[in-house]
């Protein structure tokens, strides 16, 4: 094996042969030819991905490995880590897209020449995109006003082996001033007053040669697979799987969320917009993570962003340059920093049209010490405790007079006792426009509900607003399900964003008062000894089943579902003679061809359908329609990977240890398989869907078909036991367990009915619109 090859885990290889981990370890005590462990530890070895791909390929368990799937197991095993690894990739994928005469002309020398070319050519289009690489902590720039001239760069690779010359087929190298960016008021604000502005040192960096080298053959890869999908699709992909990967160390903002926040941004078509004529938006996200608040922008606009983590910065930075599908040189890439933005802001003179911002929640090491006499604390010195209003009060020093800011908070910064000051002075400076209550599961921390906070800087000589918007959205019902007047209930893959979506924008738009949702509030309202800002306090949240009025109706459909619940009772049990039917096993059947097996993958929001969750299958909810179609490389989804259900198909939750099974009708059909989900497509020429879903339910089958891990069971659905009989003797049984499928949905319906009744009555007694 050759130094610095590439890694993969058993995981990877389960994933390379299309089987899970278990047939991995079986394959290493079975096969004294599997090959060693060349890395990792005692209970998570590595394996040359050469070695274990020829091994494969000799068992024949190796058909065909998607291209995508190795460009990723390359950069998973890379020996200088993922993340360097997909750094390297995106130097190289933005080399592809914008001077792809080059790459094909560096991509013809062999991997060491190749190694030694490719920083030269890295640097033209990085400096193209980003700015000129800084030597020390500051570069300096010249700014449009004090020079309009290009500035040429290197004619040629060294060593002359890849022309990248200005004149050269396919080449464009604009200066840095020909940027919409660069022509903007704020960019213009920063400047010194010798015309230069002051740069500091960019995002990407120009890898070296030596780095390079152990990361050729992965570049020729991910060009190759750029050449289908395009550079930014095969980049989006790759990034999704790290993100995929390591939950725990990245703070995602969720796509929809991040589109929200860029629509209350938005600026009105105003005549003060259009006396701007040709002006550049200018969006500032000073905690960029992983640039989704920046890429859900509309429209042309110029990014700045910061980023405390130098490698994820890099990504972002590379990730934001590869969605815009410009044609090359049409513009620069974002300006993205790196840095601590409270303690080192990178845009000390930025005037920002719009900031948009999902900031860390509970520092407290933040700096409160060495920023006491800082000039952004203009309503009040944060509290020690009260990191998120030292963000607040940062957006509103990066914004121009009139621009708007939208901050992702947690509810806590809307009522903390140590906030009160700093609150009261947004409220009477007449900055802060609106506070709106999210439901929980809308981002992380899932389970807390989030506020979003509107802000808007001051302008000199104008009135500031008397009163402040707000709103709250946990209330709103769930998505559409077989009980639409069933309670709402949480958690991400519960949230019905279209209806978030509306009740936000509506009540932002309109600043109306509108029972349950929102009411706008006088300032004067608010002003007392604990300036509180929670939506909740000041706008009840209405009563189940639309209060006093509504639950005559409830009572009505309650009595409705018991009477048909009474219908559906089974009959009496009659006790049978010991039969002993001869079994079959699933797993039998499958090699038999009379059912297939498939197992989901699709997430929540991750395809442009409904998905199908194990919460609905233990529920018997419908699943949920996404907001938008989104895109699957963002989520490392692939696509051709996703289950599409089909009427007749049976579905069972692999994890938990209880035992149930679903099966497809026509109002579920089309709806993505999602994760935790295993699927049996019976052959109808074979097997009765039904008298399958119904014998996978029994207690003793699904108990013997289970494993048991330290902390919850799983099922193997290929262990699962059905007996052998005719067709005619399946549907018989099928028939029966298909009207215990209706009890059992008409008994919940009738509990669900029976709590809104509940509570109703509860609060209607309580604020007196019932009489006793």
């Amino acid at each position: 094996m050759t130094e610095n090859a590439t890694e993969v885990t058993a995981a990877g290889i389960a994933r390379l042969a299309g089987v899970g981990r278990a047939a991995v370890s079986n394959w290493r005590r079975r096969h004294a030819d599997f090959p060693l462990p060349v890395g990792g530890t005692g209970t998570s070895p590595s394996f040359a991905l050469a070695e274990v791909e020829q091994w494969l390929r000799d068992q024949g368990k190796l058909v065909e490995v998607p291209l995508r799937e190795r460009v990723w197991q390359a950069i998973a095993g890379h020996p200088a880590g993922a993340v360097q690894a997909l750094i390297h990739t995106g130097c190289a994928l933005l080399l592809v897209r914008d001077r792809p005469t080059a790459w094909l002309e560096l991509a013809a020398a062999p991997d060491e020449r190749m190694a030694a070319l490719l920083p030269h050519a890295m640097e033209h289009v990085l400096t193209d995109r980003f700015g000129p690489e800084a030597d020390t902590g500051v570069h300096t720039v010249p700014s449009p006003e004090a020079s309009g001239v290009h500035t040429a760069l290197p004619s040629e690779v060294s060593g002359g082996h890849a022309p990248l010359s200005p004149g050269a087929p396919g080449v464009h190298t604009p200066n840095r001033a020909e940027s919409p960016a660069a022509e903007s008021p704020a960019v213009r604000a920063a400047g010194t007053p010798d015309g230069r502005r002051p740069q500091a040192a960019r995002a990407v960096h120009t890898p070296t040669a030596r780095d390079l080298m152990p990361s050729v053959p992965l570049l020729r890869a991910a060009a190759e697979l750029a050449a289908g999908i395009g550079a930014g699709q095969a980049f989006a992909f790759l990034l999704g799987r790290q993100l995929d990967a390591n939950p725990r160390q990245y703070t995602l903002t969720p796509a929809h969320l991040a589109e929200l926040m860029a629509d209350l941004a938005e600026p009105p078509p105003t005549a003060d917009r259009t006396a701007r004529g040709q002006h550049v938006r200018t969006v500032l996200d000073p905690a960029a993570g992983t640039g989704a608040l920046l890429r859900a922008v509309h429209g042309p606009a110029a990014l700045y962003g910061q980023e405390a983590d130098p490698a994820l910065a890099a990504l972002t930075a590379l990730r934001l340059a590869l969605d815009a599908e410009t044609p090359r040189g049409a513009a620069p890439g974002p300006d993205l920093r790196t840095g601590d933005t409270l303690r080192a802001d990178a845009f000390p003179e930025l005037a920002a049209d719009t900031v948009l911002c999902h900031p860390p929640f509970n520092e407290r090491n933040w700096g409160h010490e060495e920023l006491a006499y800082d000039p952004r604390w203009e309503y009040g010195l944060p509290a020690r405790t009260e990191s998120e209003l030292a963000w607040v009060q940062h957006v509103l020093a990066r914004l121009r007079d009139g621009g708007t800011a939208v901050l992702l908070m947690p509810p806590a910064a809307a009522s903390r006792r140590s906030g009160r000051r700093v609150r009261a002075g947004l409220l009477r400076r007449g900055a802060l426009q609106a506070v709106i209550a999210l439901p929980a599961g809308a981002a992380p921390p899932y389970g807390i509900p989030l506020h979003l906070w509107v802000l808007r800087r001051p302008e000199p000589g104008v009135r500031p607003a008397a009163d402040v918007l707000l709103a709250d959205t946990t209330g709103l019902p769930g998505p559409t399900t077989a009980a639409p007047e069933a309670a709402p209930t949480g958690g991400r893959e519960r949230l019905d964003w279209p209806a978030v979506r509306a009740a936000v924008l509506d009540a932002w738009r309109e600043r109306a008062d509108v029972e349950g949702v929102s009411r706008v509030v006088p300032v004067v309202e608010l002003l007392d000894d604990d300036v509180d800002l929670a939506p909740a306090r000041h706008l009840p949240r209405p009563a189940p089943g639309g209060g006093a009025s509504g639950l005559g109706e409830i009572r009505e459909k309650l009595a409705e579902t018991l009477r048909l619940t009474a219908e559906l009772v089974p009959p009496a049990a009659v006790p049978a003679g010991s039969a002993h039917l001869p079994l079959t096993t699933v797993g039998e059947l499958a090699r038999a061809g009379a059912l297939l097996l498939r197992t989901g993958t699709a997430a929540p929001g991750s395809a442009p359908v409904p998905v199908l969750t194990e919460h609905d299958v233990l529920t018997g909810a419908a699943p949920a329609a996404p907001a938008a179609p989104p895109a699957a490389e963002a989520t490392g989804t692939d696509a051709d990977e996703t289950v599409l259900l089909e009427p007749g198909d049976v579905v069972v939750p692999v994890v938990g240890g209880g035992s149930a099974a679903r099966v497809v009708d026509g109002t579920t059909a089309g709806a993505a398989l999602g994760r935790n989900l295993q699927l049996l497509r019976p052959d109808p020429a074979a097997l009765d869907p039904w008298f399958l879903a119904g014998f996978l339910r029994g207690t003793a089958n699904h108990r013997q078909a289970s494993s048991h891990a330290s902390t919850a069971a799983r099922l193997d659905a290929r262990r699962l036991h059905l007996p052998r009989m005719p067709l005619a003797d399946q549907r018989r049984y099928g028939e029966r367990f298909r009207e215990l499928a209706a009890f059992e949905d008409a008994l919940r319906t009738a509990g669900r009915l029976g709590g809104l009744l509940v509570q109703g009555m509860y609060d209607g007694l309580a604020d007196g619109t019932v009489t006793p």
